[in-house]
């Protein structure tokens, strides 16, 4: 059956699952006035998650499949929990689709028409498009960025997904940050890469902050210091499009302090130690995905 187009200017947004990772995308979209708040919705029993959402005018709706039944793009954003229990979210998600009592399940014709978004890490596309009647599917993994609007993200695209569903995710999700195309089977790494790194760099601006203190520099200062340098380096690295050694070379002068340094860090194997954590993590997330 052939995918029905989404109103590009008048189609309603629901997250299942209103976690953080949720949050950040709704402020952003309304942030942005990609679309109003108002066509917006999510469902959770914490009062703490409701309170946050409506703060900034987002619908909170009594169940999780009036979400699904009144949205057109739903985003699933939920995540497993520790070990191979999924959350509550997920399961009941699961039983809506699945169960021959769900309201929803005698009508899943009506679904074909939805736009169904994962960026629960670990399910696959495979497993999300054997759910009965649903069809379009894209997987997104985000990263904590998106919190500040700086989320580095990428998507791929189920079988029966259309590229206009594809531009409005990359609208959607460009919101909070970047957005990349790439094939699902790079999702583990991605996951590796931009899902964990973040925690890497901010050991390396506690790290140079001590530094600074070390070398008499206040705390506060120090502290500030890294983590603009950090943002800086990391923005010429994103905007003028040069090779990350072309712009270490343009700092290091012959003889100065930048190689000095430079040559501490090539000692203790800098550049060897961030290729191998980015290795382990793979590792781990390959051992807990077979268990």
């Amino acid at each position: 059956m052939e995918a029905l187009p989404i109103p590009s200017d008048t189609y309603k947004l629901g997250f299942i699952g209103a976690g953080k990772m949720a949050e950040n995308i709704a402020r952003g979209v309304v942030q942005l006035g990609l679309m109003p708040p108002s066509r917006i919705s999510t469902s959770h029993s914490n009062p703490l998650r409701r309170t946050a959402f409506e703060s900034f005018g987002v619908s909170i709706l009594s169940r999780i499949d009036d979400v699904i039944e009144e949205c057109d793009v739903v985003i699933f954003s939920v995540k497993p929990q520790a070990g191979e229990e999924m959350s509550f979210e997920l399961e009941l998600i699961e039983f809506l689709f699945l169960s021959k009592k769900s309201r929803l399940t005698s009508e899943a014709i009506t679904f074909k028409k939805k736009l169904l978004v994962s960026i629960a890490a670990g399910i696959k596309m495979k497993d999300l498009e054997e759910w009965p009647g649903q069809s379009r599917f894209i997987r997104v993994m985000p990263n904590t960025p998106s919190a500040v609007g700086e989320a580095a993200s990428v998507m791929s695209l189920g079988g029966s997904a259309t590229e206009e569903d594809a531009d409005i995710i990359a609208k959607l999700f460009g919101s909070v940050g970047k957005i990349w195309r790439g094939d699902e089977k790079l999702f583990d790494a991605v996951t590796d890469l931009s899902g964990s790194s973040p925690a890497y760099i901010y050991l390396a601006i506690q790290a140079l902050a001590d530094g600074g203190v070390t070398a008499g520099l206040p705390r506060e200062l120090a502290l500030g210091l890294a983590s603009q340098t950090v943002l800086g380096a990391a923005t010429m690295a994103t905007k003028t499009g040069k090779h990350p050694c072309q712009l270490k070379d343009n700092v290091t002068s012959p003889g100065g302090t930048t190689i000095a340094g430079i040559h501490e860090l090539e000692k203790g194997g800098s550049r060897g130690t961030l290729m191998n954590v980015v290795i382990a993590a793979s590792n781990c997330s390959r051992e807990v995905s077979q268990n």
